[in-house]
């Protein structure tokens, strides 16, 4: 049987980098309702001589436009001060290809009929991807990154939320404001509510016990359910962490300040860090200090 180990450097390098995420996203998090859109990356921001932590972007495939989404996944996560490696065809993965990864990020998926019969996977690489994040590893899905393998339960249970088929739908994109809903737990706290202009889905295939982060009315208007529906998610898996955010239709929409900062922050978090020491108010943002500061 298949065996993945996560050395604890993987936990030291996410735990050491994961100051300068919380640093540059002090303007998305302190300014008004929607971020601050100028309150970029600047080098001053990095921390200087820290390991990254390193995501596997999976892509390639998808019911969306993932040839415009993925560069801007990619763009997003590196001006954050991640190191991004893009695969384009996950069915390739091997433990060995996972051993220097520290989260996998999904922006691939297998909805509807007409994938390419590459997209199917072995039962080896099944059994070698859930073991990455049981065994410490992290799992991140973006937007439709969760429609896949409409038969594999435990894929289900890690990614948190799916598209049922028969059941989760959505209306036309429209501006909706997505509420905070957890704002002790680390990737939400000190954020403020936000208005995105996107898709919103309803009824989705939502696992037991996982943290809902935040959520938005599903409007009848747009063809909604006239009920609150979730937006991100997190949980543990096993000693891993998953999180996902169903934001993020197209790259329009991954250009919010709102999308920016759950993205790097769930991406973080689902690194390894808990942020516990790290406060936020609307005047001064404070940066998480490294281990070697503790």
């Amino acid at each position: 049987m298949f065996t993945l180990s996560h050395p604890s450097k993987s936990r030291l390098v996410a735990q050491t980098c994961i100051g300068l995420a919380f640093v540059v996203l002090g303007g998305w998090v302190s300014g008004d309702e929607s971020g601050d859109p100028n309150s970029g990356v600047s080098p001053e921001n990095r921390q200087r001589g820290a390991d990254p932590i390193r995501v596997l972007l999976l892509t390639g495939q998808n019911n969306h436009n993932w040839r415009a989404t993925t560069p801007q996944l990619q763009s997003i996560l590196e001006e954050g001060g991640f190191s991004v490696d893009i695969e384009y065809h996950p069915e390739r993965l091997t433990s060995r290809r996972l051993q220097n990864v520290d989260v996998i990020l999904s922006n691939w998926n297998t909805y509807g009929g007409s994938r390419p019969p590459n997209a199917a996977w072995s039962e080896t690489l099944k059994h070698t991807y859930l073991s990455f994040v049981r065994q410490g590893g992290g799992h991140v899905v973006v937007h439709a990154g969760s429609s896949s393998f409409p038969d594999w339960t435990p894929y289900h249970e890690m990614t948190l939320a799916t598209w049922k088929v028969g059941q989760t739908g959505h209306g036309p994109q429209h501006d909706f404001r997505v509420r905070i809903d957890a704002s002790d737990h680390p990737i939400t706290r000190g954020m403020k509510d936000f208005t995105i202009h996107d898709e919103l889905w309803h009824r989705t295939a939502v696992q037991k016990d996982s943290t809902i982060l935040a959520s938005a009315f599903s409007s009848p208007e747009h063809r909604g359910t006239g009920q609150i529906e979730p937006i991100a998610l997190a949980h543990n898996y096993g000693e891993g962490r998953s999180f996902t955010l169903l934001l993020g239709h197209a790259a329009e929409q991954m250009s919010t300040p709102g999308f920016k900062t759950f993205l790097i922050r769930g991406t973080a978090w689902a690194a390894g860090e808990n942020h516990a020491d790290t406060q936020t108010s609307d005047s001064q943002p404070m940066p998480v200090p490294n281990r070697e500061q503790q």
